[in-house]
């Protein structure tokens, strides 16, 4: 079935909102706008999503060789590598520019989004989410296997979230985190982050149990409509967000020049 100018308005305006919902769940320490492309820094954590520039508007064509100048001379300040997030929001002639000069695509992620009165969720289980955002952040690092050094940065992204944020664990009987997941509700949006689980313990539907909880707990919280992200090439992950029912809302890619 083609697709209509109806349609395709329709979709950019999904794809604005639930770029936005992202941006506010998981938030950059620096935000500055250059027209409609969204500059995003956080020098204390290196996630590609916190340290990249963000094209919202593909009508935006102004002076882009200018603007990626500038933009490079703000991330080296930075200390950062100039990093493109490219969503189906970026200005076609930005995406040919990116081409033409040799930027290298890579880390492509899925949005999934859900309706929630559409899932499955009875055999979820209610769990309280846990208070101390510090415990939440020292179960996220081993969790994720991220080093000890970035915990600091870790906090400082946590502490900057202004929708209500939920933080779950699961554990095991010896009080030792297996997996995590960060619940955001934001009016009627439901974002499920910062979800994973130890490699050791994979494959016994522990993620899909914490998914669950977290997402019953949005909906108790007056959420209609959950959405989450996860790279493309992470088959386990894919698979267990089509099972649970959720369908692909669009797709984004970064772009860094060359191999630096």
């Amino acid at each position: 079935m083609a697709t209509t100018e109806a349609d395709r308005l329709r979709q950019f305006a999904i794809t604005r909102r639930l770029e936005a919902a992202g941006f506010r769940a998981w938030p950059a320490t620096s935000t500055h706008y250059d027209g409609t492309w969204a500059v995003r820094l956080t020098t204390s954590f290196p996630a590609k999503r916190l340290n990249s520039v963000n094209p919202l508007d593909p009508s935006d064509n102004r002076d882009i060789a200018g603007r990626i100048e500038r933009a490079k001379t703000h991330f080296a300040r930075a200390g950062r590598p100039l990093l493109f997030r490219q969503s189906p929001l970026a200005p076609p002639d930005l995406v040919s520019h990116l081409d033409a000069e040799g930027w290298r695509r890579f880390g492509e992620s899925i949005v999934f989004t859900a309706e929630l009165d559409r899932l499955d969720l009875s055999q979820a289980l209610d769990r309280i989410p846990i208070r101390d955002m510090e415990r939440y952040l020292d179960a996220s690092l081993v969790v994720h296997q991220r080093p000890a050094e970035l915990r600091a940065g870790l906090f400082e992204v946590l502490s900057v979230i202004r929708p209500p944020a939920a933080y779950f664990v699961r554990e095991n009987a010896g009080g030792d985190p297996m997996a995590t997941a960060l619940a955001i509700t934001d009016n009627d949006l439901a974002g499920i982050l910062d979800v994973a689980v130890l490699p050791s313990e994979r494959r016994q539907g522990i993620g899909r149990d914490l998914i669950g909880t977290a997402l019953r707990h949005t909906q108790h919280k007056g959420a209609r409509t959950g959405w989450l992200q996860v790279e493309a090439d992470n088959v386990a992950g894919v698979a267990l967000y089509h099972s649970l029912g959720f369908k692909e809302a669009y797709r984004y890619v970064y772009r860094q020049k060359g191999e630096n």
